[in-house]
């Protein structure tokens, strides 16, 4: 394959494109050839998982045989979500390789990589490497194998998980729970059944069936779309909450017991106090589009509040860097110190319904006073010139009193009344628009005039 094409599928963290027509299981070989190069480190092996989707065993294997042949013993833990994955990487002291598309179509797979004790593998972090030694045998040939190759074993390790997990939440005196979740036809399916074994809540699945095909609807539960069916069942069974996990259960929604979404920034402020009632003074990591009320809530409990870029390996580090024991993301990525700093939506559900089962009240009452300010959600638009688009938009409001104007990431504007971030996408010909505001007039009105110089 060309470097021209394969450079394309390297993206922030992952490998991600179209199976068969951008990568291969031959592909998948080179890259488990280079991952044990680059990330390897002190480790003797690699621990791979993969998703519910047609083409994730085959080249889930090809990965491991390209890693074996450099030498890596490799402990192959088949279905799992990437959140499992990340657990076996952190219990087992070994560098990880998930395949999965996560959230996108049916056509797409990827990797996401990790280094030992999950430990994200980013562009400035290993990726570039991987990438350049990819391309480098992909256009002259693959290394000669080394003279002893690696082992490849399998091993089960979702009651681990699961085992995990419910040893981080004690869910054991809360009162009893109905709970919807609607797996999506992915891994939630898959991990939801063990970790909420034994427990006292009620279980009502949907779309638990694995199929990578995706038949009832995508598992993308950022897209308002996709929640309808959760939404309607928990409305017509009385349900106390509703789940609703993405392809590979990394990130979970919530929507309460009316049915209506819950935002991830209340379930941040809401996991965010629970965590720093074990750990006061915590630091908690926020990206800069969460709501204001995470900060507030953050700082209420005694905890500092860190803000950062929008983006997994971001968060990670500044887990890292500062030991913050919480943080959350506007798109319901939740990562847990106790979790190896790495991402699991399946742990977030569990602070939840501990919150929730804690107490006599309903979800929309208990979240109520995490969700303080209204917002527009993120818009999308397709534009030709990203750059000159937002460099307008900073001059419409560049100069303004008690304005102030940053570009951690993207162009975020804030007054003591509104803040909206304006961001480009970096796979897409898009820009990305948040607007928070103390009303809903105001949300509106700022929206509207940023959205006229976007497209203007």
């Amino acid at each position: 394959m060309p470097a021209t094409d394969l450079s394309q599928l390297v993206k922030a963290y992952d490998v991600r494109g179209v199976v068969p027509d951008q990568w291969d299981e031959h592909l998948a070989e080179l890259f488990g050839a280079a991952f044990v190069e680059v990330a390897l480190g002190d480790s003797d092996g690699i621990v791979i998982g993969h998703d519910m989707r047609p083409s994730s065993p085959g080249l889930a294997h090809a990965f491991a045989r390209g890693a074996a042949a450099r030498g890596a013993d490799v402990t192959e833990i088949g279905l799992c979500s990437t959140d499992q994955l990340y657990y076996a990487s952190g219990a087992l002291d070994l560098p990880g390789a998930m395949f999965t598309a996560s959230h996108n179509p049916a056509r797409y797979n990827g990797i996401k990589m990790c280094r030992s004790g999950a430990r994200p593998v980013g562009q400035d972090s290993g990726l570039a490497e991987i990438r350049a030694l990819v391309e480098r045998w992909a256009d002259h040939g693959a290394p000669e194998p080394v003279a002893t190759p690696g082992r490849i074993t399998q091993r089960d390790l979702l009651e681990d998980y699961a085992g995990h997990l419910r040893g981080l939440v004690d869910l054991t005196a809360i009162r009893p729970l109905k709970v919807v979740i609607d797996a999506g036809n992915g891994m939630g399916g898959h991990t939801a059944p063990t970790v909420f074994a034994g427990l006292p809540v009620e279980v009502d699945p949907m779309y638990f069936e694995l199929d990578g095909t995706f038949p009832n609807h995508e598992a993308n539960p950022l897209d308002p779309a996709n929640i309808v069916d959760l939404q309607a069942r928990v409305r017509e069974t009385g349900a106390d909450v509703g789940l609703a996990f993405d392809g590979d259960a990394d990130r979970c929604f919530v929507v309460d017991e009316r049915g209506e979404p819950v935002s991830p920034s209340a379930i941040t402020a809401l996991v965010a106090a629970r965590e720093l009632a074990k750990a006061p003074g915590s630091a908690i990591i926020h990206n800069l589009i969460t709501s204001w009320s995470v900060a507030e809530v953050v700082e209420e409990n005694g905890g500092t509040p860190v803000r950062t870029r929008v983006g997994h390996s971001f968060i990670k580090g500044e887990m890292a860097a500062t030991g913050a024991i919480f943080g959350g993301e506007h798109s319901a990525h939740y990562y847990f110190r106790d979790f190896w700093n790495a991402d699991t939506g399946m742990l977030a559900a569990l602070h939840v319904l501990a919150a929730l089962g804690g107490q006599d009240g309903p979800l929309s009452q208990l979240v109520a006073a995490y969700d303080r300010y209204p917002a527009s959600g993120e818009i999308n638009t397709e534009v030709a010139d990203q750059a000159g688009r937002t460099a307008a938009v900073r001059e419409r409001y560049e100069g303004g009193q008690d304005t102030d104007i940053d570009t951690l990431d993207g162009l975020t504007v804030t007054t003591p009344d509104w803040w909206f971030n304006l961001r480009p996408s970096n796979t897409e010909p898009l820009l990305r628009l948040n607007v928070e505001a103390r009303d809903e007039e105001t949300v509106a009105r700022i929206r509207d005039e940023v959205l006229a110089l976007i497209t203007a």
